[in-house]
């Protein structure tokens, strides 16, 4: 196996070269993703940049390869200095993600743009972090030398569920896992040589909607997404910045009281309460009720999402009353923040468009601000790839943020 491309390695963490210049560089990348291909004279007008500005920090962001010019697509007939279109760059470097859930790792590769270049799910052979830091330590390296071809990498970026601390990339605690501060960044970067981000799926799928969702424009006024797997937890945005509070334990919101259903009853919660929405509704929670109403012979999630796209109505009307449990902690969710979207990331909503549909009925009926359910809630734009392009996301949202911090640095003396 050939040794990993050389990465570009991106000072995340301390200043900038020129602070001065780092936040007009984002605004220019940033307009480049949103409207590309698209002229430097439009970038200036929808920025309020000056064309000078623009041209300088193009400039630079072509030096490091983010961007580059773009044919025009028809003849200019029209006299004068023609207007080459710009766009995002996506010949050249690459980002990695990894997701780790209860039961197995799923690695991505996407371009500048979010697009999932490749994508692997590999279950643990150990749920224990040195086991699972270990495997991936060695499938990323076999993955780049497989898919990553001329694609320099930016880096790795690591979510996961329960409580994360992006600031010193640890794992506080993962109760599903068993896992108590564990220093994925520093571990991994140790071993890989490549800049390494941790964060919560949570805020990282906030983060991957605000960048390149199909709902950006308001998800960067406020958003609030909630994700709902064998971990139940939320992330929080207002203003463009996804909140993390104190020690990052933002988000935590797997006991909020949703009651029970009429097919998921009372389930008693680790806390000694029934009707935790997490408890209730949790992917492991549904398996487990799905085996003892005789639904399946083990209980096992991704069998019980074969049974829902194969249309078996039982099981939809399982998936049904979950839909409807969750809208609950949707309808709280909405009356306690008022986001302007709420994304929902949950398999059934995934694959089935009509379980959206129930969840909005509920939210329609409990929640007491909550005008228009329809345009106000809405699934994940990621559909069954939320969580690649969520771990994927987290080194790309670095990358819009600061991408002068991409230069290279002058060797110590």
């Amino acid at each position: 196996m050939r040794a990993l491309p050389t990465p570009v390695v991106p000072r995340l963490d301390g200043p900038s070269g020129d602070g001065r210049r780092t936040p007009t560089a984002s605004v220019v990348l940033r307009s480049i993703l949103d409207n590309g291909p698209i002229a430097r004279s439009t970038v200036a007008r929808l920025t309020g940049l000056s064309a000078a500005a623009v041209s300088r920090q193009y400039a630079d962001l072509a030096e490091l390869g983010l961007v580059r010019e773009r044919p025009a697509r028809t003849p200019r007939s029209s006299v004068g200095r023609p207007h080459v279109p710009v766009d995002i760059d996506t010949r050249r470097h690459l980002v990695c993600g990894v997701h780790i859930a209860l039961l197995h790792c799923t690695y991505v590769l996407t371009d500048l743009r979010g697009r999932v270049l490749a994508e692997q799910r590999i279950p643990h052979r150990d749920p224990g972090p040195e086991a699972v830091l270990a495997d991936i330590e060695a499938t990323i390296a076999a993955f780049l030398d497989e898919h990553a071809g001329s694609r320099r990498p930016l880096g790795v970026g690591v979510a996961t569920g329960g409580w994360v601390d992006p600031a010193h990339g640890t794992v506080v605690r993962h109760t599903q896992l068993g896992w108590s501060d564990v220093a994925i960044r520093d571990v991994l970067e140790a071993r890989l040589g490549l800049p390494v981000r941790v964060e919560s799926h949570s805020r990282a799928l906030a983060r991957a909607e605000q960048l390149i969702g199909v709902h950006r424009e308001r998800a960067r006024k406020s958003l609030v997404h909630l994700f709902v797997g064998n971990v139940v937890d939320a992330a929080l945005a207002t203003g463009g910045a996804v909140h993390h509070g104190p020690r990052s334990a933002a988000g935590d919101v797997g006991h909020l009281p949703v009651g029970s259903g009429s097919l998921l009853g009372p389930t008693v919660c680790g806390c000694g309460r029934t009707g935790c929405v997490q408890a209730t509704v949790a992917d492991r929670a549904v398996a487990r009720h799905a085996t003892m109403a005789g639904l399946l012979p083990r209980p096992v999630f991704a069998d019980l999402l074969t049974a829902l796209e194969t249309g078996d109505r039982d099981v939809r009307m399982l998936f049904r009353d979950r839909a409807r449990l969750v809208g609950r902690a949707v309808a709280l969710l909405l009356d306690v923040i008022n986001p302007e979207v709420l994304v929902v990331t949950e398999a059934g909503v995934v694959r089935d468009p009509d379980l959206l549909a129930e969840l909005r009925g509920e939210v329609a009926e409990r929640s007491h601000v909550c005008t228009d359910p329809e345009r106000t809630v809405v699934a994940s734009s990621f559909g069954s790839r939320a969580l690649g392009v969520a771990a994927g996301s987290i080194m790309l949202d670095a990358t819009y943020a600061r991408p002068l911090d991409l230069r290279p640095q002058p060797a110590r003396t």
